[in-house]
């Protein structure tokens, strides 16, 4: 079977499944082609999340905007942690929430997808090139097995986002990343990943932390000659990049 075949296979068997406890989206409903979505026990995922030393440790924490974190970014708010992020719209772009900047009362609006526009600021790479080291990496993904792979909506953002981030030097090969997903997104099979998929080394749902062993994290930064042209169209940040020569 084709690696596009076996992806788009699982990620439907996983989505038929998680109709069943997914939070629908009022732009998307219940197209988790379009969305990474939240779940019945979202909470007790992130509380997992949030006791981890990963999370404990960190400073800077790059959160993707999907559905099932959006609560995290609140507490990392809470916390004092400086929160990276990127928006959702099509002309994607990073986003920082500084808790310093952001009052208490403002933090559950700031660590919306809405919200993050008005509380936070828009950020370059130039920008983020002389930010601190991004410490941690959260996202919500499609399916991810017990050795830490994972296939989210089919886009690549989130790759794209470790390769620029990569790039840059803001993150390394021992930088973790942390997947948060419900218990039936989790499969007990192999996944191929490719080149430039970046692996979890941990992943929490509502009743399981799972470590990974041997997590793989893409050292290539971006490989232009894969990159989707629409990807490099839409997202101004990749076009930076280039023009940066990385």
């Amino acid at each position: 079977m084709k690696t596009m075949d076996h992806k788009s296979s699982v990620r439907e068997r996983v989505w038929a499944e998680l109709l069943k406890v997914a939070v629908p989206d009022s732009r998307f409903h219940f197209d988790f082609g379009s969305f990474i979505a939240d779940f019945d026990g979202g909470e007790a995922a992130i509380a997992r999340l949030t006791a981890h030393p990963h999370y404990r440790n960190a400073e800077t924490i790059f959160i993707a905007p999907d559905n099932c974190v959006e609560r995290l970014r609140k507490q990392a708010l809470d916390d004092g942690k400086t929160v990276l992020m990127t928006t959702y719209s099509i002309k994607r772009g990073f986003w920082v929430l500084d808790p310093a900047r952001i009052a208490p009362e403002m933090r559950l609006f700031a660590s919306t997808l809405d919200g993050m526009e008005r509380m936070g600021r828009p950020v370059d790479l130039a920008d983020i090139r002389q930010m601190k080291p991004v410490d941690f990496l959260v996202t919500g993904t499609g399916a991810i097995n017990h050795e830490g792979v994972r296939f989210g909506k089919g886009h690549g953002f989130f790759d794209a986002e470790w390769g620029m981030l990569h790039a840059l030097g803001r993150v390394q090969a021992d930088t973790p990343v942390a997947a948060v997903v419900h218990d039936c997104q989790v499969l007990e099979e192999i996944l191929y990943p490719d080149v430039f998929d970046t692996v979890a080394d941990v992943v929490f749902t509502p009743t399981r932390t799972i470590e990974i062993a041997l997590p793989h994290k893409p050292t290539c930064n971006i490989l232009w000659d894969r990159l989707d042209p629409h990807m490099f169209d839409t997202i101004p940040p990749l076009q930076e990049l280039k023009a940066m020569g990385l």
